[in-house]
């Protein structure tokens, strides 16, 4: 009966409406600084999204959103997976597409999984916050936002369901060159779904086990006997050529494919015979050149702690640079530093290696845009101290040993009796859990603050002063109130996008023009068209003021229209 019972009070729970549930879970929190305190789209951020779940917490934003979020398929991979994008912003004031844009990415390299998780909490973050927070409702009527958390899902979908796959795509390629395709790649030969490491016990080898962590292997001395050969990774010789592992799923890089200083493979190891030769890099640059209005990209990587900026190089590498741009570039790349503790800002070509046919010289190049690449996690988030960078340490600390894998006994069919273990394949490059959501947040806040610097046009100082002959002579003044400009020295120097326009409606224009100066009446007369006067850039936190000459008219309407800075526009009577 008591059974019975307590199943009639569980049944009754379980039924009870979902408001009458998230009311009794607001008698049992309350919020935080900073996070929503209870959120719609209830999602997890201590641990990694395969891409079904991806695609679950996407849909989840847009059907709790529809006046924020739409999503949309930009393409198809190889293995005919969607690449979603997000667009989230107030759709109830402008456009989407007429609003400055940043865009964010992650997990182009299959291996580097919490891009992800970084770019689907921007997401969230943004639309949970958008009623709670006065800066975030704000941003969201200025900003336009285009989310893609993986232009990998293929690979993502292998690495969090079998193994260890190479930073491309999948696909396949025949990387040794015996005329088969991904016929050798990882073998997972003790059942764990993880691909570790192979070790075999030989007196002549150059490692022992330490004393004091027999988890860890260190070599031994000059002369010293030793305990072990490390063998590589788990795999056996599936085509029998005497190799291992050397031709697994993919084998390309897709962040070499990009169509900006762009060199072949001979040149630049992982890319393939042309540029965007692959489906995912092409959805992603098909979608992106529908939406001229992006100012700012973010794409996210692993490992190390760093906001890289381009280019990425030396000499013709620079050529899309600048130094206004630089100075756009390193003032917010520097805030970033204060923001992320631990990461610092260099610059690819000189602090790193080269890259030819990058992602971030091609958004910068090719699209005008500015653009940082944030690699994910470092040692210095282990224990916040540079000198202590021991990962055995840390996971025996503060992960009770979860991410080693016991040495386990197996046979192999070449190397007889071997042993299998060591750290799994979520840890050394990836977040631990309890730190995912907070390094998730600084860089959700480093994006939003990018994007917030975007161009913000405000129209002001309106006057309409009478002249002889009937004519009037109609003023105002047009700013920028934020950081970047409306047009990146690159942009201009390519021409990529057209000008700035401020258009006068009413009455008839006889002249338009650029004041140049007030005092001394000095001004640019347009020639053509002076109803609507061309501007070639708007700089960040300057102003230009503007002047047209009319006969007739007594109510005016000014408006700006620009590619990357929005529009706006303002009334007289």
């Amino acid at each position: 009966m008591k059974n019975i019972f307590s199943f009639i009070i569980l049944t009754s729970f379980l039924l009870l409406p979902a408001s009458v549930l998230n009311a009794q879970n607001e008698e049992l929190f309350f919020g935080a600084a900073g996070s929503p305190a209870n959120p719609k789209v209830v999602a997890t951020w201590n641990k990694y999204y395969t891409y079904a779940g991806v695609i679950d917490l996407c849909k989840k934003l847009a059907k709790a959103y529809p006046d924020l979020v739409t999503m949309e398929s930009a393409g198809k991979s190889y293995q005919g997976r969607d690449i979603i994008v997000l667009t989230i912003t107030d759709k109830k004031v402008q456009s989407p597409d007429t609003k400055p844009g940043f865009w964010i990415d992650g997990n182009i390299h299959s291996i580097e999984l919490q891009g992800t998780e970084m770019a689907l909490y921007t997401a969230w973050y943004l639309c949970e916050m958008y009623t709670q927070n006065a800066f975030i409702k704000q941003l969201l009527k200025d900003k336009t936002f285009y989310i893609s958390p993986t232009i990998n899902p293929d690979a993502r979908e292998y690495f969090t369901s079998v193994g260890v796959p190479p930073r491309s795509g999948l696909v396949p390629r025949d990387n040794d060159r015996d005329g088969l395709i991904d016929e050798d790649g990882y073998d997972d030969l003790n059942n764990d779904k993880n691909i570790s490491q192979m070790r075999r016990k030989n007196p002549n080898g150059e490692y022992k086990s330490d004393p004091k962590d027999p988890r860890r292997m260190i070599r031994v001395e000059p002369g010293e006997k030793g305990e072990y050969e490390l063998l590589g990774y788990e795999g056996i010789d599936n085509d029998g050529d005497g190799l291992i592992n050397e031709d697994g799923p993919g084998g390309y890089d897709g962040n070499r494919d990009w169509g900006f200083n762009w060199e072949p493979n001979y040149v630049q190891n992982g890319a393939d015979k042309y540029p965007f030769s692959f489906p995912e890099n092409q959805a992603i640059r098909d979608f992106t050149l529908k939406h001229r209005n992006i100012t700012g990209a973010q794409s996210f990587h692993n490992s190390g702690g760093l906001i890289l900026r381009g280019p990425s190089i030396k000499g013709g590498g620079a050529e899309a640079y600048s130094r206004s741009d630089d100075e756009v570039i390193n003032t917010i790349g520097k805030k970033g530093e204060e923001m992320i503790p631990g990461y610092k800002l260099v610059t690819i070509w000189k602090d790193m290696y080269t890259v030819y046919g990058g992602e971030l010289d091609w958004w910068h190049g090719e699209m005008g845009c500015f653009v940082w690449s944030n690699e994910l996690w470092n040692s210095y988030l282990m224990f916040y101290d540079t000198t202590n960078t021991d990962p055995y340490e840390f996971d025996k600390l503060l992960l009770f040993e979860d991410a080693f894998i016991p040495w386990q006994k197996v046979t192999h069919p070449v190397y007889g009796e071997i042993e299998v273990g060591g750290f799994s394949k979520n840890f050394g490059r990836l977040h631990p859990g309890f730190l995912l959501e907070s390094d998730a947040h600084r860089n959700a806040a480093f994006c939003i603050y990018n994007a917030y610097q975007s161009p913000k046009l405000e129209i002001s100082d309106i006057k309409v002063k009478k002249l002889p002959g009937g004519l009037k002579e109609v003023s105002a003044t047009i700013e920028n109130k934020r950081m970047i400009p409306t047009h990146s020295a690159s942009n201009m120097k390519f021409k990529i996008d057209p000008p700035d326009y401020v258009y006068l409606d009413g009455g008839n224009v006889i002249a338009g023009m650029i004041v140049l100066n007030k005092d001394m009446n000095i001004n640019q007369e347009q020639k053509k068209n002076p109803q609507r006067i061309s501007i070639l850039n708007i700089a960040g936190y300057q102003r230009v003021d503007l002047k047209w000459i009319v006969k007739d008219g007594n109510k005016f309407t000014i408006r700006a229209e620009s590619v990357k800075g929005g529009r706006t526009s303002a009334q007289l009577e």
